[in-house]
């Protein structure tokens, strides 16, 4: 496996400290005597031009006096010496940096000059850097504490990554004192260079990690971020707090939309896309590091309360309702075991209040029978010193029950003195354990979200329909056309014809500009139509008197017309108007309104918004975001998280309205935003929906010019569907092949593929004897970041259904610098090309995507692979770790 390309930041076998001194009240004299006192074996080299030596070691005066290149530099001196100190580490070989000093763009104008110098100078010489104005960074079990923090940090498997230096030190000092260790402790400060995202990517591949919690002030790459925080999120839990808000700026909001969303609600959404969980505040993260560090793995989210005392329970049932946490159902069984071993006046219901007297013994029986309760996911056990309490004893008999099972125990031992031997055993057997109920049921609720976020990332949706392409060029003209003109708002013409291109319904829209005109249309239409009016400049119609509904003659088309331009005229003089716009008034008895809208995150990129529609859409505030793309099932989850959805079953004698209609709507939406990076803010409102379909009533789009980038997707902080990449090609015998990327919805067609593969194909390309997919696989194999992965299916249609005849993918390694490729094809459809076309097309995404190098690794029996290999140009050798295997790479 290739070495991380950030391995030498923070596993360096030898450190050079700018700025060293023995001054033990400077950031530098701290830091260099962290380094001596940690019991870090690697060499540390000091510079400082004032000093010979330091500690009766020698002290260097510059890197090119150092005997040796160190493999990270340690930055500590004035602001303005940054850039000259990162060009004479380029000059040196030093290629990794961490700079502590602040001065930068926290000061103003003059300090961001300076960042911008250092970012340069840092990109000239080919450095990667953590900072500037950060805590340092940490690794205990090497003993590495680069950082001018006071006090030890304990060896443990979480990471702590913050922008904050302050938030470290508090975290570090607060697990000192209860026994949690790290792997990492990383301040990240300004990011002027490393962000969040390619320190995630470090420890996700860090096998000393664990679990990892952030803490957030803002992001500046939300690619990166997205991407490696999907990533790591799968394989380990992540916690975050995140404060403060993006600034909205003081210009009023053009849309109903923008104003709806707040740039938190976005980062909600996109947590919600990743699976991790979200906590308030920094008591909570506290919380969540005790249980982390423990490894509790709720399996759901129904928790059972054992208490001695009736109003603790209440407080942790009220709690638990605030939070969603379900009380758990107790089964029958558990229900006798419990009036078997418990006084009469127990509770029996949960909370399982054992009463006041309860001593060792009845702890013990409840939280057996509790824990054995099929219906119950996890354990919060609390105990208030009374007269007849032992809180030691009964504390030993708690963590006897919770060895024996699997299931989390979190304990609550109220009080203090009485108290405070009972939670040092709950501290020795590793059990989080708290002084009030509250952050306990916080923690069951935030870990077991983890797990059940985790889980519903594993649905795959259906098949994917089959529908009209898109006409994108034709979207794109009209926006291009209205850029040109010097506009940003669309008119609603205009706009529906956006929609129309990307097949999405829209009502009849005839524009009139005179009033004999507009009865005639009206006429032609069929009677009643509506009136808008037809403006660049207007957001919206109904403030300003330009809308008239239900006109059912042609004289009323006409006396419309007029009263509609003097009244419009006279409220917003300066307007620019272009007519009316006349549209049948459809008598939908069943429709109900909601709102389908995009706003455009400063950081995040384009959001999807749905809820409540019409007039009073702000009034109703009802409303949920998602970040595209969106699939099935990610629709499903948005509408859910609304109220209107309840609105659109049958209800009040009202049939169901047609939910496929509008799961189409809000996908063909997903791929605007995809395809158009130009449109900011989108608002289709309302959309009526009923029992028929869904059809756009009114709509609005605001766009603005793209900023130039080779990456068609720069815009979004989720890689959406690359169809750019989708083509056909033919089979020699003449069977029309497509080629195109992996998606989600190939769940079932990836299984069947691999259902029929041979025995003998499956274990050349699996290196095990595979029968099917686990759920687990398939997602990991369908549901892929095209960011740092590719797979390329070979397909084709037989007896009307889609058929997969190979597959081939490649995953970016470690250094960022190459991939590892695999191919399969089917046992029916090999010795046909096709193995070979597909490498070639992945090749070249490969290479357009800046990779250099491609690698795999394939069975030496596997003679049909290697020859492939060999034709492709890739070089074969031996494996140097395993004899049946044969190495095969070239660069790209």
């Amino acid at each position: 496996m290739s070495q991380h390309y950030l391995h030498p930041l923070f596993m360096p076998r030898s450190v050079v400290v700018f700025g060293a001194s023995e001054k033990e009240n400077s950031v530098a004299g701290i830091l260099f005597s962290n380094l001596r006192k940690s019991g870090f074996t690697g060499k540390v080299y000091p510079i400082n031009p004032k000093h010979d030596q330091l500690y009766g070691e020698r002290c260097y005066a510059s890197a090119s006096d150092l005997p040796e290149t160190p493999e990270l530099a340690l930055i500590a001196t004035p602001a303005s010496t940054i850039p000259g100190i990162l060009d004479s580490c380029g000059a040196r070989g030093i290629r990794h940096a961490v700079v502590l000093s602040a001065g930068f763009r926290e000061v103003g104008a003059a300090g961001v000059a300076l960042e911008e110098a250092v970012q340069a100078a840092a990109k000239r010489n080919d450095i990667r850097f953590i900072g500037p104005n950060c805590l340092g960074v940490q690794r205990p079990a090497i003993g590495f504490n680069a950082t001018f923090s006071q006090g030890a940090t304990l060896s443990g498997d979480l990471a702590l990554v913050s922008q904050s230096g302050a938030l470290c030190t508090a975290m570090l000092d607060w697990a000192e004192s209860n026994g949690i260790g790290f792997s990492s402790v990383i301040s990240t400060g300004a990011s002027a260079d490393l962000d969040f995202g390619e320190i995630l990517d470090y420890l996700a591949y860090d096998p000393a990690t664990k679990g990892i919690l952030m803490y957030i002030e803002g992001i500046r790459d939300a690619r990166g971020f997205m991407s490696a925080l999907r990533a790591t999120a799968r394989i380990k839990p992540v916690v975050l707090v995140k404060v403060g808000r993006h600034e909205a700026g003081s210009k009023a909001v053009a849309s109903h939309t923008g104003a709806l969303v707040g740039s938190d609600a976005v980062f909600d959404a996109l947590l919600r896309r990743a699976g991790v969980v979200r906590v308030s505040s920094i008591t909570q993260l506290f919380a969540s590091a005790q249980a982390l560090s423990s490894h509790i793995k709720p399996s759901g989210d129904r928790l059972a309360i054992v208490t001695n005392g009736g109003g603790p329970g209440v407080m942790a049932t009220d709690r638990a309702v605030d939070l969603g946490v379900k009380l758990a159902a107790l089964n029958p069984d558990t229900l006798d075991k419990l009036n078997a071993a418990l006084p009469p006046t127990w509770s029996h219901s949960n909370p399982v209040d054992i009463i006041g007297d309860a001593a060792a013994d009845r702890y013990s029986a409840a939280m057996q029978a509790c824990l054995a309760d099929e219906n119950v996911d996890g354990v919060l056990v609390m105990l208030t010193p009374q007269a007849m309490t032992r809180p030691t004893e009964a504390a030993d008999a708690v963590v006897a029950v919770a060895k024996q099972s699997s299931k989390p125990v979190i304990a609550c031992w109220m009080g203090e003195a009485q108290v405070a031997e009972g939670r040092q055993r709950f501290k020795d057997a590793g059990i989080p354990h708290f002084s009030t109920p509250e952050p306990a049921v916080e923690v069951f609720s935030y870990l077991s979200a983890y797990y059940e976020n985790q889980r519903l990332l594993m649905q795959t949706p259906g098949p994917i329909a089959k529908g009209t392409d898109p006409d994108v060029a034709g979207a794109r003209l009209i926006i291009e056309s209205a850029l040109s003109q010097g506009r940003s708002v669309l008119t609603e013409v205009e706009s529906k014809a956006l929609l129309s291109s990307f097949r999405i319904p829209v009502a009849q829209t005839l524009i009139a500009r005179e009033p004999t005109e507009a009865m005639l249309m009206a006429q032609q239409m069929g009677f009643p139509v509506a009136m808008k009016i037809n403006s660049q400049t207007i957001s919206h119609k109904s403030d300003v008197g330009g809308v008239r509904l239900g006109l059912s003659s042609g004289h009323a088309v006409r006396s419309a017309y007029s009263g509609m331009m003097t009244e419009v005229h006279n409220r917003v003089p300066d307007a620019k108007i272009d007519g009316v716009v006349i549209e049948p008034m459809l008598v939908r008895p069943n429709a109900r309104e909601v709102l389908v809208g995009v706003t455009s995150d400063p950081v995040l990129g384009p959001v999807i918004v749905f809820g409540t529609g019409g007039v009073d859409v702000e009034a109703a505030q009802d409303r949920a975001v998602s970040l595209p793309p969106l699939n099935r099932f990610l629709v499903r989850d948005l509408l859910n998280r609304t109220r209107v959805i309840k609105l659109l079953g049958e209800f009040r004698n009202r049939p169901a309205a047609d939910l496929d209609a509008l799961e189409q709507v809000l996908l063909r939406v997903s791929e605007m935003v995809c395809e158009l990076p130009w449109i900011k803010e989108l608002d289709i409102n309302p959309l009526l929906v009923d029992e028929h379909g869904a059809l756009a009533l009114d709509a609005r789009v605001i766009i603005a010019p793209r900023i130039s980038s080779a990456d068609r997707y720069a815009h979004m902080a989720i890689h959406p569907y690359p169809a750019h990449l989708v083509s056909t090609w033919q089979l020699p015998n003449g069977v029309d092949v497509v080629i195109r990327p992996i998606r989600p919805e190939d769940a079932e067609l990836t299984q069947s593929f691999v259902r029929s593969l041979s025995e003998e194909t499956k274990y050349f390309r699996y290196m095990d004897a595979v029968r099917e997919l686990s759920q687990a696989m398939l997602v990991r194999f369908t549901q892929i970041d095209y960011d740092r992965e590719m797979a390329l299916l070979a397909v084709t249609v037989v007896n009307g259904k889609d058929v997969e005849l190979g597959v081939a993918r490649y995953a970016i390694n470690a250094d960022g610098d190459s991939c590892e490729f695999a191919v399969v094809i089917s046992d029916q459809w090999q010795k046909q090309g096709i193995a070979h076309k597909l490498m070639d097309v992945l090749m070249d995404v490969a290479r357009a995507k800046g990779l250099r190098k491609m690698d795999g690794e394939v069975l030496k029996t596997n003679h049909r692979m290697l020859k492939l290999a060999a034709s492709l140009g890739f070089k074969v050798a031996a494996h140097p770790e395993d004899d049946s295997v044969r190495y095969v790479s070239r660069h790209l």
